[in-house]
């Protein structure tokens, strides 16, 4: 009998509208465009603007403007998360009707006192006038084991270090965690790729994927670039937004920090031919297995990687 059909790399980029386009998401999403691009694969982009309250006005536009001279654009129309909410209230139905969900009305002040881990129900009684929450019900012993293409060998376990995870939250705003499932098997991601602080979430995504039966893409999580402040870039003082008019210089650096040969780009004077050049010259094997990579300094707006 012939093997069944194995679906080709279909990878992605899912920016969210809070600011501008800075240096550890360029970096995200050329390490994404570079790994679906060695695989022959599809790239997207996704705008995953779910929370209003923390969205800037015109930022997914300028997102979009930013990669587009980076030479970064999606194969297929870009998806927003913000037009789907009938498709995560079909998920979040199913979850419900099967008892895998459950409405509540605890407070990050009723969880202080447990570390924000919700195991059970710790509200006194409904609050007046607000809606509950919606959580994914989490069973004791749910240790979630996983491969990461970069970081090797995962494991955590869900209920002990996380507890009942949020779908809807009580304002009535779509939870990542949902949204996100639910559109990586939508558009058929094979492949996720993404920045390390989001490893974490990994365990709790690929436990909803069971229960609401799709598939689990494979993940790699990049190394997360720190200020020259030790912290997360985005919450950083060094989080200058990448310069759309000079692409080069950062690609560059961004290619660097993905571990590459920085020789390889060496005369590569247009985005067109520095992109040709380094999908030819990519390793994925040369990717740095440790969690961040770290800005030395930045150099007339140019950003240079510490060895």
């Amino acid at each position: 009998m012939p093997s069944p059909s194995v679906p080709s790399y279909r990878g992605r980029f899912a920016p969210s509208p809070t600011g501008e386009l800075h240096f550890g998401s360029l970096l995200a999403a050329f390490g994404s465009w570079l790994l679906a691009r060695h695989a022959r694969g599809t790239w997207l982009v996704r705008v995953e603007d779910l929370d209003p309250p923390r969205e800037i006005a015109g930022a997914a536009q300028r997102q979009l403007r930013t990669l587009s001279a980076f030479g970064l654009e999606s194969d297929e129309a870009v998806l927003r998360q913000s037009e789907r909410g009938d498709r995560y209230r079909a998920a979040l139905e199913r979850l419900l009707a099967q008892g895998l969900a459950f409405p509540c009305h605890c407070s990050r002040s009723d969880l202080a006192a447990v570390g924000g881990i919700h195991r059970r129900c710790v509200s006194a009684s409904e609050r007046l006038g607000r809606a509950p929450a919606i959580r994914l019900r989490v069973a004791d012993g749910s240790v979630v084991t996983f491969q990461d293409r970069i970081r090797g060998a995962q494991s955590q376990d869900v209920a002990r270090e996380v507890g009942d995870v949020v779908l809807r939250r009580a304002d009535g705003y779509w939870a990542y965690q949902l949204a996100v499932v639910v559109d990586d098997a939508e558009q058929g991601i094979t492949d996720i790729v993404r920045g390390a602080d989001l490893l974490d979430s990994t365990p709790r995504q690929i436990l909803l994927q069971r229960a609401l039966g799709l598939p689990t893409p494979r993940y790699a999580h990049l190394p997360l670039v720190l200020g020259r402040d030790g912290r997360k870039l985005s919450k950083s003082d060094a989080a200058l937004p990448v310069d759309p008019q000079r692409p080069l210089p950062a690609l560059r650096a961004a290619w660097r920090a993905l571990g590459q040969a920085p020789d390889a780009l060496a005369g590569a004077a247009s985005v067109p031919l520095l992109l040709t050049r380094a999908q030819t010259e990519f390793d994925p094997g040369r990717i740095a297995s440790t969690p961040t990579v770290a800005l030395a300094a930045m150099h007339n707006g140019d950003f240079i990687i510490a060895d």
